[in-house]
């Protein structure tokens, strides 16, 4: 089963509430695996009156691999998690997870392949969920960590039991792209979680443009993002 294990974040030169960087926004990306196409994700927020409220969906469909998604979220103001819901298929197996803050730890339940599991994880002040192939939650990443200056944020990993591990970010020299036909400065970070490494792609605004995931091979770009020149894929180990 897939998990996603690293993501990204976006590094602010000055720090400001995540609250003022966050607009009521949406954005729909093509999942591929070696630059072909095998599947949609796509995320949407919405300002609340007690913070904002996410949402995502994949949908990945190639030989070997059926995987669907459905996630919502409660965030605070300041885009910490306070609720959780994830529903997913993956070859045919359903995976059902939940997850909110239980001072002083955050409560994780997950059931899959027939069996549940409960993990209390040591709870973190900016901490994502981070779900396979999920756009939305490194979108939520890109602005915990510009809001924390790119320190001491961490992610929720639903995988086994769940676990939460520190994100490790790398700052690289800025490349360049078009969103839509038009120019766009790229902002380009590699984030390490539990010892793999993601590379993200975001615009001057700390808006998601591109992931290379750490399942070598998959890559999720935003509709029309190119960037220039393109990142070749990095090809699985031979089976």
């Amino acid at each position: 089963m897939l998990y996603l294990s690293a993501l990204l974040a976006l590094v602010s030169a000055v720090a400001s509430p995540a609250i003022a960087q966050f607009a009521p926004q949406s954005g729909t990306f093509t999942v591929s695996q070696l630059g072909h196409a095998v599947g949609t994700a796509e995320f949407r927020f919405a300002r609340t009156s007690s913070g904002y409220d996410s949402g995502s969906t994949v949908h990945v469909s190639m030989q070997g691999l059926e995987y669907a998604l459905s996630k919502t979220e409660e965030l605070d103001p300041s885009s910490r998690i306070q609720h959780v819901l994830l529903s997913a298929t993956v070859n045919g197996s359903a995976v059902n997870v939940t997850g909110k803050p239980d001072s002083p730890n955050f409560l994780l339940n997950i059931s899959a392949n027939g069996r549940s599991s409960t993990t209390r994880l040591v709870a973190h002040n900016a901490s994502v969920f981070l779900a396979d192939f999920d756009p939305g939650g490194l979108q939520t990443l890109l602005t915990l960590a510009a809001a924390q200056n790119g320190r001491d944020v961490w992610a929720i990993l639903p995988k086994q039991a769940g676990s939460i591990e520190p994100v490790q970010l790398a700052t690289y020299a800025d490349e360049h792209g078009t969103l839509d036909g038009k120019p766009v400065a790229v902002h380009h970070l590699v984030a390490t979680i539990a010892g793999e490494n993601t590379d993200l792609f975001s615009d001057p605004d700390n808006q998601l443009l591109q992931a290379e995931l750490p399942q070598q091979g998959f890559s999720l770009i935003r509709k029309g993002f190119v960037l220039a020149p393109p990142k070749r894929p990095v090809a699985p180990p031979a089976q």
